[in-house]
């Protein structure tokens, strides 16, 4: 490769953000070192209680364990595909309020702390409902109650059939040695980690990331590979080279249009592994904002953005969504299944329509906050240029993604793009986002409903009270389509897209799984690295 100034100055960037994390090209060679570069500045916690840093969570995923989880490389789409794990069995009442769990017998904890018994199951659970960072999702448990060591009893203020996937396969419910948080101190077990996974913390350092070693006394079947380094590249240019030079031998994706094919195009041996459907990328409309309180601009808006042309901008990581759920989960719905008149097929002329109807022939202006983060910053241009077409003049104003989202928290957005990740559960997106209960507040005091749905205009509270209330699995998904059906004659918020998370890999690992679907990170117990 010819080296002209922009190829001199990537190598150069790559160069000093390697050096200041301490790589040496050798390491990267050890068949039994995996080693992966991570898309941020450094680990903020290894609690799992504690982190909201989806980064941090390639770390955590390896120490610690809940209750139950899905196979590897997957989401659970229906209750009864959750494995065993620290339970090896569990029974629910009648009514889905009480659930009973059997616990796996001779657990170890790492560092010699001992058997995993029920006082640790439930000291972990209370903990999460008193002072974790899903505490919202984890109000309705009632009581968890330990009967004798091996047994643990979980009691609902109201039902949930989906108790598996909302509750117990749950970052924040992961199970914690409480010997050794109170040895250490809830402070210290910030940058701690005591886990019953197939690794255990070596060193948690904020400049260079995580190192993790082979847990010996695990009670499943042992790491292949004996060392993983969870190394923070927070530079895209730095990242990419990194994998490149064989510096680390997985990373996370860059997120943009073209990064896929671009890398490929270097170094065509690469291995992509990708989610599907990642994370959901919805767009609020703020409904106390004129001219967006009026349906028929909000129509006209849903006509003028041709989503599967957004989709496959950022190909092969985006899908599209006909309502908020894809099509493969269990509540969601093909473009060709819904009601013609909730379709909304990209039809600029018909957006320019519906605005003229509305009193806005020569169309609308408004403002509109974007994060600089690639993946949002990408979408919105494209966004912005369809709805110029269709007599929409966006003006986006993009800044700092931590200041995006404090923003969108205060209340201060139009048309708010957001980015989360959802397992196959469907009321979770309905509760965070179009719930009354979640509505946003200027004081930054609100939820994630950036739209107001529910209290500028009536919304889908009743039908969601009746799904979360729902003792069968059956009456829960039809109460769930009805509310998809609902959102799209209302469009209060609009599912643009998904965005697949995305790693790229070496030749030379094999996860020993296929990756399909599941959150931003996977476990590495079962891979194998050669040199």
């Amino acid at each position: 490769m010819a080296l002209n100034r922009r190829n001199f100055l990537e190598l150069a960037a790559a160069t000093t953000a390697l050096t200041a994390v301490g790589m040496q090209t050798a390491r990267a060679q050890d068949a039994d070192t995996l080693r992966m570069g991570i898309a941020a500045n450094g680990p903020r916690h290894s609690d799992p209680n504690l982190t909201t840093q989806g980064s941090d969570n390639w770390a955590t995923e390896q120490i610690y364990e809940q209750l139950v989880r899905p196979d590897d490389g997957r989401f659970a789409l229906t209750p009864d595909e959750y494995l065993p794990t620290l339970a090896t069995e569990w029974t629910q009442s009648e009514d889905a309020r009480i659930w009973t769990f059997k616990l796996r017998e001779g657990v170890q904890f790492h560092r010699g702390y001992g058997e995993m018994t029920s006082e640790d199951v439930v000291f972990s659970f209370e903990r999460a409902i008193n002072e974790g960072t899903n505490r919202t999702i984890l109000s309705n448990i009632d009581s968890v109650v330990a009967n004798g060591p091996y047994e643990v009893t979980i009691t609902l203020k109201q039902p949930d059939v989906n108790l598996l996937g909302t509750s117990i396969f749950n970052n924040n419910t992961s199970i914690v040695s409480k010997k050794a948080y109170e040895e250490i101190g809830g402070e210290a077990f910030a940058t701690d980690a005591v886990g019953t996974g197939p690794y255990e913390l070596v060193e948690f350092d904020p400049e260079f990331g995580t190192r993790l070693k082979r847990f010996e006394d695990y009670w499943g079947e042992k790491a292949k590979i004996a060392n993983v380094e969870c190394v923070y590249i927070a530079d895209t240019t730095a990242r990419t080279l990194a994998l490149l030079s064989g510096n680390v031998d997985i990373i996370e994706a860059v997120r943009a249009p073209g990064w896929i094919d671009s890398i490929l195009q270097r170094d065509p041996t690469l291995q992509i592994d990708m989610t599907t459907p990642g994370s959901f990328n919805t767009l609020h409309i703020n409904l106390t904002r004129k001219p967006f309180d009026d349906l028929r601009v909000r129509q006209a808006l849903m006509h003028a953005i041709d989503r599967p042309a957004v989709a496959q901008a950022l190909a092969p990581m985006g899908g599209t969504m006909a309502g908020l759920q894809p099509d493969f989960f269990p509540a969601g719905f093909k473009i060709e299944d819904l009601p013609e008149e909730l379709q909304y097929p990209y039809d600029p002329e018909r957006a320019r329509a519906l605005l003229a109807e509305a009193g806005y022939p020569d169309g609308i202006s408004f403002d509109s906050l974007c994060s600089q983060r690639e993946d949002y910053s990408s979408t919105m241009l494209i966004v912005q240029e369809q709805l110029r077409l269709a007599g929409f003049n966006m003006n986006l104003q993009i800044i700092d993604h931590t200041a995006y989202h404090a923003d969108n928290r205060s209340d201060k957005n139009t048309l708010a793009m957001h980015s989360s990740s959802y397992p196959p559960i469907p009321t979770q997106i309905y509760f965070q986002q179009l719930a009354s209960a979640s509505e946003v507040k200027a004081d930054g005091s609100g939820g994630g409903n950036y739209s107001h749905y529910g209290v500028a205009m009536p919304g889908i509270d009743d039908l969601l009270a009746q799904a979360l209330a729902a003792t069968d699995y059956e009456t829960y998904i039809d109460l769930c389509e009805q509310i998809e059906l609902q959102v799209l004659r209302d469009l209060p918020l609009i599912g643009l897209s998904t965005l697949g998370f995305t790693a790229v890999r070496r030749a030379q690992v094999d996860l020993g799984y296929p990756v399909e679907s599941g959150y931003a990170r996977w476990r590495f117990h079962r891979a194998t690295k050669t040199v």
